[in-house]
């Protein structure tokens, strides 16, 4: 009785040492546990740091939403801006209609004299000697720089062409002047240029040459379609 008393008490303080330690690998564990989740809700901290974030974010957008009516606004305003140059000054409508009115009777703007009616001869005595007079296209032309003005003149010396380079013409564009006098009659191509041909009548012509590169009037020609033809006219 004695031997298995001692086996007993023996067996029972290894079950006492086994219980302890099983008790002790579990409080660690149960240890690592809390540690795995305490060190969750720090993980967390940074996700639920962030969530503000987000609202922040789209306080952002909501920002910048908020911004997109004032952005729209000047979207608005520079509406009328950019149609601006399809709605021409009433100042701007008057002088290219005063420039049809005129060619209709062979005259330009600023110019004293008439194709089909003045010779070259009247130019010069009032004038002076032209900076260059060379043949060229249909009959010969002459250069006035200080005026602004060139004129294509027949063997007959009867001006059929008179041209201006005036600076308020140069200023004018082809959209203006199809808003104000509608399309041209007809368009021919010189090189660079493009002319825009408005018929004011059986006798005479309005014509804008504008230049690729600026695309702003270069110069208008008032022209005599007879008096071009008309080489040898007294």
């Amino acid at each position: 009785m004695k031997v298995s008393f001692k086996k007993a008490s023996y067996g029972f303080a290894l079950a006492s040492v086994l219980v302890l330690a099983a008790c002790n690998s579990a409080g660690s564990a149960s240890s690592g546990g809390s540690n795995a989740t305490g060190a969750s809700p720090s993980a967390s901290a940074p996700a639920s740091a962030s969530a503000p974030a987000s609202p922040s974010a789209s306080a952002g957008s909501g920002t910048d939403a908020a911004a997109s009516p004032s952005a729209s606004a000047p979207a608005g305003e520079s509406a009328p801006a950019s149609a601006a140059p399809t709605k021409i000054s009433a100042e701007v409508a008057a002088q290219i209609k005063e420039l049809l009115k005129l060619a209709k009777e062979g005259k330009a703007p600023g110019i004293p004299y008439v194709a089909h009616d003045s010779l070259i001869d009247d130019v010069r005595d009032d004038w002076g000697k032209a900076d260059s007079d060379d043949m060229a296209g249909k009959g010969f032309y002459a250069v006035y720089s200080k005026h602004h003005a060139a004129f294509g003149y027949n063997k007959g010396s009867q001006l059929f062409d008179i041209r201006s380079s005036d600076a308020k013409l140069q200023k004018l564009t082809l959209l203006q002047i199809e808003q104000t006098l509608g399309k041209p009659s007809s368009t021919t191509k010189n090189g660079d240029d493009t002319i825009y041909v408005y018929e004011t009548g059986k006798e005479f012509q309005l014509k804008f040459v504008i230049p690729k590169s600026t695309g702003k009037v270069d110069h208008i020609s008032v022209f005599s379609k007879t008096g071009s033809h008309n080489n040898m006219a007294g």
